[in-house]
């Protein structure tokens, strides 16, 4: 399966994360992948995106390498006709591009669909934008955290507007242009005809708004900031605090799970009680259910918690730090292992799905 596209070549015009998410994917997935970048500026600007910690240098980033491994990655000035000239004989063999260039950039750079299309017809010209294709609007993931929503709703109650601590909208755009691009590589074996797409980040947000969107365009419910709570469900994202200090939480999202979860707390009575014997009943009344599990959850260790819930289907999660996800076995089936001029480094796959069969 890993080879799946080992007879594609995917040059990649495209720099930050939406775009080279989506050139690393065919890369693990076999495709050839040759990352563009430009020599006059020193390559994609995440080379320089450093964390305090890291070495200073001309080293590429801990950033850079989340969504660059496994490509070849070639230094050109396309604004220099030689290099133009080699960038076109590579998209003489080339099945996907990938770019990110602003409204009539691809046009000055003599880049554009028009022009690659030219050169092979039944090429995939895969580009991903801000605001839409029209929009010449410059557009980084806080701008569309900001812009679609997001932001509004994150955070806690009363706090400012918080920021997501991952480019989600970059992440969301990037699995729209890989789901694109697949539909593409499709409609091209079936029509021997290639493809523009466009994949705008505002609007993979607005598609990833989800039940929040139809609380407001149906129950007219405006999202608030309400820390980790679901609007829809209780209890659901609200955080215990057990007797040895592991902070977890629930997503309780049946009548029959509350009720597994008030046996495990000793509060059988809860269940039944008009206050809570719905899910409706149990937003409604949601503060209140929560200090009386509070109560009894603060009582019990985390082993105890932990266990009784996984041997009685409760959803529960554990409040993890980055070091101790990682020590997971299942995130360890996740990471890749390469090398960096001699220094071996991880990175976590960009494929998190298996063919079975």
């Amino acid at each position: 399966m890993n080879k799946i596209f080992s007879n594609l070549k995917v040059i990649e015009l495209a720099g930050v994360l939406a775009g080279p998410s989506v050139g690393v994917f065919f890369s693990e997935l076999g495709a050839k992948v040759i990352k563009i970048e430009n020599k006059k500026t020193q390559g994609d600007v995440t080379r320089t995106w450093k964390i305090s910690s890291e070495e200073k240098g001309h080293a590429p980033g801990a950033y850079y390498w989340s969504v660059n491994t496994g490509k070849e990655v070639l230094f050109l000035d396309i604004t220099q006709q030689e290099d133009l000239n080699k960038l076109y004989e590579l998209i003489k063999e080339a099945d996907i591009i990938i770019t990110n260039y602003k409204k009539g950039d691809d046009e000055k750079l003599k880049v554009a669909y028009s022009h690659l299309k030219a050169i092979k017809p039944k090429l995939i010209y895969a580009s991903v934008n801000g605001f839409g294709h029209e929009s010449s609007r410059t557009a980084y993931d806080l701008i569309l955290q900001a812009e679609s929503g997001f932001m509004q709703m994150n955070g806690e109650k009363n706090s400012l507007p918080v920021k997501m601590p991952v480019a989600l909208i970059d992440v969301l755009a990037g699995h729209q242009m890989k789901e694109a691009i697949l539909i593409a590589l499709l409609k091209r074996e079936r029509t021997g005809k290639g493809s523009h797409i466009s994949v705008s980040l505002f609007d993979s947000a607005l598609a990833s708004l989800v039940n929040q969107a139809t609380n407001w365009l149906i129950a007219h419910h405006l999202p608030q900031a309400s820390g980790s709570l679901h609007p829809n469900i209780a209890p659901y994202g609200e955080i215990f605090k057990t007797s040895d200090n592991h902070l977890i939480t629930f997503a309780i999202g049946s009548d029959k799970q509350f009720k597994q979860l008030c046996e495990l707390c000793e509060l059988t009575h809860l269940s039944e009680h008009e206050k809570f014997s719905t899910n409706q009943n149990r937003v409604i009344n949601r503060v209140e259910l929560f200090e009386l599990l509070k109560l009894k959850i603060e009582t019990k260790s985390f082993e105890t918690i932990y266990n009784y819930c996984l041997q009685h289907d409760i959803p529960i999660g554990k409040i993890r730090n980055l070091k101790e996800v990682f020590e997971l076995p299942e995130a360890q089936n996740m990471l890749k292992h390469f090398n960096d001029n001699g220094n071996s480094k991880t990175a976590v796959q960009s494929i998190a799905f298996k063919f079975l069969d």
